[in-house]
């Protein structure tokens, strides 16, 4: 028998080891492999499930979507988010506010973005904790048409810009008032889009969009601090001016009426109007100038010059100045100088008028039996008689003679109003109206306004005669010479008379179509408490005068003045109404 030998007996070779000895060595592995995969897949796969519905707590406008799913999500955006995003929001410019309508300008909420930006795969931790914890920010996707946009903002931005405004300060009745500056501002319509496209949030408070401000020289507490300071002195009580022993008072309303704003060297500053004050201390006062003008008066039945003089009055320079810092102290007190000065109007200004001859004479019969309006003749005649008409100033005959009332010596007596006769006070003016259009008429002055009477009285030529109603009807012309005129008025025998004198200046000539279109008088009835009835007769008619115009030396001849006129017929009338 073999004895195995000491190698072979005890221990198996390694190509007899048992095959199940080289597996349980690798299990181990296997095992820790499979629960990291196992892991894995089941945080990506939850991270998935997270990411695919919306954080919790996540809201869009006001509006929670939380935890919804992306088509639960889309719904409620396009159910109230939507039509939030289409209301008008508000812009700040400058401080101040306007609407924008965010449809017209091309902003609108991207539902599908929004929500896809929403629930986007996530596999980051921290972020996913966010997304179940309800710290997850959510912001909605908007869309922008820039060339909608852009339009709005040039919209917007003609309400909103403005050119910089000094402010003022102004005086009217004794007071003044402070008008603040105004700001200039001019939106930067690029850079505005800029913001609203990044910075616009549905239902968010105003967005302040970037302009470009003017500020005014001088800024709004400069000027209040002024006119808290200076201006309310200003006006604070009356200035007394004084020379030797005569005072005259200046009163606050008369400083408000001679003061301006007048602004300097981007400093705010009054001054005082010199000729304003002067007249305010010199009318009626102790200041009152002792220099006489020249006087132009009939004397004699032709005009005659006072010659003027000269005397002490108020110095007029600087007067504005004086009282100004008179203003600035307690004592409020000023004192002025008076020196000689020559009268306003000299014997050599009354001179050069040139009124020293007949140029136009007119005259008118009237109703001698008619007592009352004659009376009202001579008062009209007697007020107008010695007026002078400087060259260039208008002749108002309503200005001169008025007021028409019994108390300044007119009388009630017959006129015709509205195609009616009746009474009224200052009957019989109209012709002195008729008088003093037709010394204007033939002395070559401008027509500024006159009306014809509604039908024509005999006595007056026709087409050629002015009416006048206190109030509503003026007979004005207009002195186009570069000579002065002084109107001569009398009554006397059956007629009134006016009279021009002054430099002759215009060769005039006169031309008349005759009547024509004559219409036939009626019947008419008036129901007027004071009506006359009248027997009527005489027809209507139109007719035109024609006036030529050139100057006496022939150096400038001015265009034809056609003037045309229709006349009522007289009417009879009852008085009383129609049966």
């Amino acid at each position: 028998m073999q004895t195995p030998s000491p190698d072979s007996s005890s221990s198996p070779s390694p190509s007899n080891r048992p095959k199940d000895q080289g597996r349980n060595k690798a299990k181990p592995w296997i095992i820790t492999g499979s629960c990291v995969v196992a892991a894995a897949a089941l945080y990506f796969g939850g991270a998935a499930l997270i990411s695919a519905q919306v954080p919790a707590n996540a809201s869009i406008a006001g509006v929670n979507i939380g935890s919804m799913s992306q088509d639960d999500a889309r719904a409620a955006l396009n159910k109230s988010v939507v039509p939030l995003a289409a209301k008008p929001f508000e812009v700040q410019i400058n401080s101040q506010s306007y609407k924008m309508d965010p449809v017209k300008a091309g902003l609108s909420l991207n539902v599908d973005d929004t929500v896809a930006d929403l629930t986007g795969y996530e596999a980051n931790p921290v972020e996913l904790i966010d997304r179940l914890t309800g710290k997850y920010t959510a912001t909605a996707s908007i869309d922008v048409d820039q060339d909608k946009l852009n339009s709005q903002l040039a919209a917007i931005a003609k309400k909103a810009d403005s050119k910089v405004t000094e402010g003022d300060i102004t005086f009217a009745e004794g007071k003044a008032k402070l008008v603040k500056p105004v700001d200039g501002v001019s939106l930067k319509q690029d850079e505005a889009a800029k913001v609203l496209t990044s910075d616009w949030r549905i239902g968010a408070p105003a967005i302040e969009l970037p302009s470009q401000i003017a500020k005014p020289e001088i800024s709004e507490d400069t000027l209040q601090s002024f006119y808290d300071d200076k201006v309310k002195a200003l006006l604070k009580d009356k200035v007394s001016l004084t020379s030797d022993k005569k005072k005259v008072d200046i009163s606050a309303a008369a400083i408000a009426e001679a003061a301006s704003y007048t602004p300097k060297d981007g400093a705010p500053a009054i001054t005082l109007d010199d000729k304003k004050l002067f007249k305010a201390a010199t009318t009626n006062s102790e200041f009152s100038s002792t220099a006489k003008n020249a006087r132009i008066t009939l004397s004699g039945g032709k005009p005659t010059i006072t010659k003027s003089t000269t005397g002490l009055a108020l110095e007029t320079k600087g007067l504005g100045a004086k009282v100004l810092a008179a203003t600035e102290t307690k004592e409020r007190t000023a004192k002025v100088v008076l020196k000689t000065s020559e009268a306003d109007f000299t014997t050599a200004d009354a001179k050069k008028l040139g009124i020293k001859e007949e140029i136009v004479e007119f005259s008118t019969p009237y109703p001698t039996y008619d007592k009352v309006r004659t009376k009202n003749l001579h008062a009209g005649s007697d007020r107008i008689s010695g007026t002078v008409i400087k060259p260039g100033e208008n002749f108002s005959l309503l200005q001169t003679l008025g007021p028409i009332t019994v108390a300044n010596g007119y009388f009630s007596s017959g006129v015709v109003e509205s195609g009616f006769s009746t009474e009224a006070v200052g009957g019989g003016l109209s012709q002195i109206s008729t008088q003093l259009y037709n010394v204007g008429f033939l002395a070559g002055y401008d027509d500024v306004t006159h009306k014809p009477h509604s039908r024509w009285f005999e006595r007056y030529p026709a087409g050629r005669e002015a009416t006048l109603w206190e109030g509503q009807v003026d007979m004005v012309w207009k002195n186009n010479t570069p000579y002065g005129v002084m109107i001569q008025a009398w009554v006397s025998g059956d007629r009134v008379h006016t009279r021009l004198w002054s430099t002759k200046y215009w060769k005039v000539s006169q031309k008349s179509s005759g009547k024509y279109n004559m219409t036939n008088p009626e019947t008419r009835y008036n129901p007027a408490d004071k009506c006359v009835s009248e027997s009527g007769g005489q027809k209507g008619f139109s007719i035109d005068i024609t006036r030529n115009r050139s100057t006496i030396d022939g150096s400038k001849t001015l265009p034809p003045d056609v003037k045309s006129w229709t006349y009522q017929p007289w009417h009879k009338v009852v008085c009383g109404e129609k049966p």
